[in-house]
């Protein structure tokens, strides 16, 4: 098959539902089917043309875009939905209120977009055998504009809200947001619990990087960052195998929370999407067992040293008229807030007193985020600026270089690796791997996954040795918790953590522990690492010495 860059990982719609057009709703929408060819825009400051992945060289010293003649060709904007384990139906219709009334949720109208009902959301695993995929079509990034429904600043929905609510309960503390100055609060100490008891402030966070300046002629560390998005500890027990890994590989990572994964599904409502109805997301709400789970390894990443980051709330992309690429800046406020909020306020929405504080301040703690689907970040941006982040992890791809700010933020975006055996590049994500391998089917042929398995594990070390033996430009790897393919991304992504976290000048840091170093750079010397090819190594002494 045709090798591709993907610009980002879509979830699954549930046919049916508002956010998905239904059964053979990639026809209905226009979309093709079979595996077709993606064209990627080229990021690189000296090569702002179109180009097709195919013809990106991969060159140890200098990757180039090879320019297609002409304009551009139409672009197909395709959306993977990704194979999960789902409950039966009977089961889901049991659980599931049918209709908008049934569910507390205002009616469709023209406004909200449809019901954007919680069938549009991911299955959560399953204790049942694993299903043979189905085909499906595979994303990238375009969405229509939206007029989304204004929330308040404060922890939306109210007494009564949720399925299965009580009648009374207790109102959530005030959302406390990033202050726009990053200070670290004066430590005495003693342990201060926040708000409901959800967060407190236990000092600052252990294990952290000691950022240096470099000295002049000094060769710069390799840095590398291994995230994740969602954060959701299921039957897979993904986030504690990987935070273990981690911190039995001196590494660090960054874990990016999906905010309901810590909603009880009765509590739903909430949620008030920006263009959907209250209650609606894209992605499944947790049971009460995973709640209790991802709360436990959030306190334990924090404690080791890890990141705790966002990825948002409801998942929702293109082709849903109301994804994210869409919103305003005003209505990513509105989802940042509840993001926080679903931190601050876990208690209080899932009623477990039986459970100790989270040991941070969230409102210190999250500094930056990656927009789901990669979908929106030129007007999440200024959203971000204004609360205080520090970074942004949402940039659909770029060549290996030295970070730069975009909007008063450091972009950190997803990076473009020299595929094995291919001339091609793929971007630094298990999701494009897959589609490179197994096409728009995530449980492909079992005979070739050592293969692909192999191919993966090499992709990602061949960026790392162009780097690391160039221009010592970080390494950004993106992830996701699934088991595509049997699990494959997930074992070359440990495998590359073992492979490269212990080596000479090298550290796995998290993407707020790279904010500290950078911060503390002379911008001059940043500038000139930043023009340097990815694998391009120089004469270290002379080019940063006075």
């Amino acid at each position: 098959m045709t090798g591709a860059v993907l610009t980002g990982h879509r979830p699954p719609l549930a046919s049916g539902s508002a956010t998905a057009p239904g059964p053979g709703h990639a026809r209905d929408a226009g979309i093709r089917d079979d595996p077709v060819t993606v064209w990627a825009r080229g990021h690189h400051p000296r090569a702002g043309e179109w180009a097709r992945p195919e013809a990106v060289a991969h060159r140890t010293g200098s990757p180039r875009q090879q320019v297609a003649p002409g304009p551009p060709p139409p672009i197909k904007r395709l959306c993977m939905s990704t194979l999960r384990k789902r409950k039966s139906r009977a089961a889901a219709a049991a659980e599931e209120p049918r209709t908008a009334a049934d569910a507390g949720q205002a009616p469709a109208t023209a406004e909200t977009g449809g019901t954007g009902g919680p069938g549009a959301r991911r299955g959560l695993r399953a204790a049942r055998p694993r299903r043979r995929g189905r085909t499906c079509a595979v994303c990238g990034l375009l969405s229509t504009g939206l007029v989304g429904a204004l929330l308040t600043a404060g922890h939306p929905g109210g007494p009564g809200a949720g399925d299965g609510a009580k009648a009374a309960v207790k109102a959530p503390a005030p959302v406390r947001h990033a202050p726009t100055a990053r200070t670290t609060p004066p430590w005495d100490g003693e342990a201060k619990v926040i708000g409901d008891g959800s967060t407190s402030y236990t000092g600052p966070q252990p294990h952290q990087l000691k950022p240096e300046k470099l000295k002049p002629g000094q060769k710069p560390p390799q840095f590398v960052v291994f995230s994740w998005d969602g954060a959701l500890e299921n039957d897979d027990h993904f986030f504690s195998r990987f935070r273990k890994v981690a911190k039995a590989n001196d590494a660090h990572m960054t874990f990016f929370l999906s905010g309901i994964y810590l909603l009880p599904k009765a509590r739903r409502t909430l949620y008030h999407p920006p263009k959907h109805a209250p209650g609606s997301a894209a992605i499944d709400f947790p049971t009460d067992e995973h709640i209790r789970w991802t709360l436990e390894q959030l306190r334990l990443a924090w404690q080791d040293g890890d990141e705790i980051g966002t990825h948002f709330n409801g998942h929702f992309c293109a082709p849903d008229p109301g994804g994210g690429g869409t919103w305003t800046t005003g209505q990513w406020k509105k989802e940042m807030s509840q993001a926080y909020s679903f931190v601050q306020n876990w208690k209080t929405d899932t009623g477990f007193k039986d459970l100790a504080p989270l040991p941070f301040d969230y409102a210190q703690e999250l500094v930056g985020g990656r927009a789901p689907c990669l979908e929106g970040q030129k007007n999440l941006l200024p959203a971000e600026k204004a609360l205080g982040w520090r970074y942004d992890a949402s940039s659909p791809g770029d060549f290996q270089q030295w970070p730069a700010k975009k909007g008063g933020v450091w972009d950190f975006p997803l990076q473009l690796l020299p595929y094995p055996g291919k001339d091609l590049q793929v971007l630094s994500m298990d999701f494009n791997f897959l589609y490179n391998q197994s096409g728009d089917e995530t449980e492909g042929d079992p005979a070739r996954y050592p293969q692909w398995e192999k191919e993966t594990r090499q992709g990602y070390l061949n960026g790392f040795e162009r780097a690391y033996n160039g221009s010592r430009a970080p390494l950004f790897v993106g992830n996701h918790f699934e088991t595509w393919n049997g699990g494959l991304y997930m074992q070359a992504v440990e495998d590359v953590v073992k492979a490269v976290c212990t080596k000479k000048d090298v550290r796995c840091v998290s993407f707020k522990e790279l904010c500290d170093w950078l911060d503390v750079q002379d911008p001059a010397v940043l500038a000139k690492l930043r023009n340097l090819d990815p694998g391009e190594a120089p004469d270290w002494a002379a080019f940063l010495g006075k």
